[in-house]
Formats: C-alpha cells, structure tokens, sequence
C-alpha cells in the first residue's frame, strides 16, 4: 500500500515524490527501506533520539574515547535518511560508523577506516546487498580514498557522498569525485541548485539540500543546509529501493535513481547533470492510503 505523509516537516520528502516543487504530502511504499540498513558514516548518531525508533544502532569510531554525536552532524543526516518524522526510509536500520570528532573534524585516515569497517560490518552478517553507505563530508582530493570507496562498490556496497559546499567544481574534492561514488549535489525549495553546492561533471543527481528539518543531536529538531543534506536524501532513496525491489549493483543503483529522477528542472545546474531526486511514487502499489 502506498502511505502518504501529509504536510512533512522536511520538505525535501514531498519534493522526493512529485514531479513539481512545493508538493504538500510524502508519498511512499510501505515497505519503505524496512530490510535496509545504513552505514552513516560521520560524526556519530544519537542513537536514542525517539525519531529513530529504536532502529539506530552504534557500529564503530574511529575517534578515540568518542562514540556519540558531540558535534549534531551525523544524528542529523541519520534523520533525512531514515527516521520516522523527516527520513526517507521510514523503517530502515541505521548503523553509527564514528569517522569525525565532536568538533567535527577527522582525517583521510579515520573516515577510511570507518569506510572499511562498514564494508566489513555488511560482509560479516551477509547483508552487503541490503546495505548503502552515506558519505556526507569533504576533504581534498585522495586517492586512497578513491581506492577504498572503489573496494566498496566492486564488493556490492553502493556510496553515496556529498558533492561539497565551495560552490565551484566537484572533481577536486573527495569523496565526492571518487569514480565509484554516487555524487549528490543540492537544491532549494525553488529547485535551484544551492548557491553553495559544489557542480560540474561528477556530479550524478541533485536532491533537496537546503533549510531541512531533521534530527537534532539533542533529542528535538533542527534545520540545516548542505549537500550533507542532499546526499543523504538519496541514500534513503537508495536503502527505500532495495527494500521494495531488487538488488542492483552500486553502479546500476545509482544509474537506476537516475532514470527515476526528474529531468531539467534545476536552475543553474553549472554543467552538472539536470536530475533532481524522485522515488518513482507510481512504483509503488496503489491501494489508497493509510
């Protein structure tokens, strides 16, 4: 049955499943994302925050003596992607991999540790299949990284990363300009490209990325701008997908949301890619809703 979410806090879920802007409900599949987990790899998740429902679970950190979200960061990108009020992925189970510090710093070093430690996490309980990771943070170009995040998508683990917040070109940072990686840019209400977002040719999809509501680490909510918030809209996308359809490969994956997306209408896309994020809401089955 398809459920629809009247008036969404975030509007970036009604944005999700209409073909124009300023829609006013949510619409999704049931299911959504309900045999999914997701790898946020960040500053680390409350994972007792009531929105989550009791579906965030603590994974790893890399950060010394520090396992929560000091910082609000991660809890907050958690939130777009899966919680019950502002996510995408409704009834996803998240996972807190810890790469950046309460101030929210980290380096090359511990978010490739976290990344692989996610990797590793999904091959132990066999559920690389059922799994995405999101990537909502930049550093400069590396090719270590690159390596990692290549390791991950050829094991079947699909990466989605922020595309940046320099507003220029996107091929000088990672992750985002890792080839493996599915690069989201973000937009605002209007469906313009946000004047922060980072564009240009590694850019994959544009998703709602400014003024969002989500999780805050302290138990309420918050709103906050970035691709760090686009990204994860499409990692819900993505954990939402596996839940209601086949297993694709990380590439395919991407790809797939690609083909769903709503085609030129971003405003000043700079040479990106004009695909702004939809869920294919006719995909899922129509039995009224609940």
């Amino acid at each position: 049955a398809v459920i629809s979410q009247k008036a969404p806090e975030n509007w970036g879920l009604a944005r999700l499943s209409s073909r124009t802007p300023l829609a006013t409900s949510y619409n999704y599949d049931e299911r959504a994302g309900n045999t999914s987990f997701a790898y946020i790899i960040d500053t680390g998740i409350n994972v007792k925050h009531r929105d989550f429902e009791k579906r965030a679970k603590f994974g790893n950190s890399s950060i010394a003596g520090q396992t929560g979200d000091g910082q609000r960061h991660g809890t907050h990108v958690a939130g777009i992607v899966g919680s019950k009020t502002y996510g995408v992925a409704k009834k996803a189970t998240f996972i807190a991999v810890k790469v950046l510090d309460d101030t929210g710093s980290g380096t090359m070093t511990t978010v490739i540790e976290g990344l692989q430690w996610a990797l590793q996490d999904a091959q132990k309980n066999k559920r690389v299949k059922k799994s995405i990771a999101n990537m909502s943070l930049a550093g400069s170009r590396s090719q270590a990284m690159d390596d990692a995040i290549q390791a991950a998508t050829v094991a079947g683990l699909l990466i989605v990363v922020a595309a940046g917040n320099n507003n220029t070109e996107t091929a000088g940072f990672s992750p985002a300009a890792a080839p493996g990686a599915c690069t989201v840019a973000a937009t605002d209400i209007s469906d313009r490209r946000a004047g922060f977002s980072n564009w240009g040719a590694v850019v994959d999809i544009f998703a709602p990325g400014v003024d969002i509501a989500s999780t805050s680490k302290d138990g309420g909510s918050v709103r906050m701008s970035g691709t760090s918030m686009a990204s994860p809209h499409i990692a819900g996308l993505a954990a939402y997908l596996l839940s209601i359809g086949k297993y694709r490969a990380p590439v395919d994956m991407c790809n797939y949301m690609k083909g769903l997306a709503t085609k030129d209408v971003v405003t000043d896309p700079m040479g990106s890619v004009n695909l702004l994020a939809y869920n294919g809401a006719v995909l899922a089955k129509k039995k009224g809703t609940a």
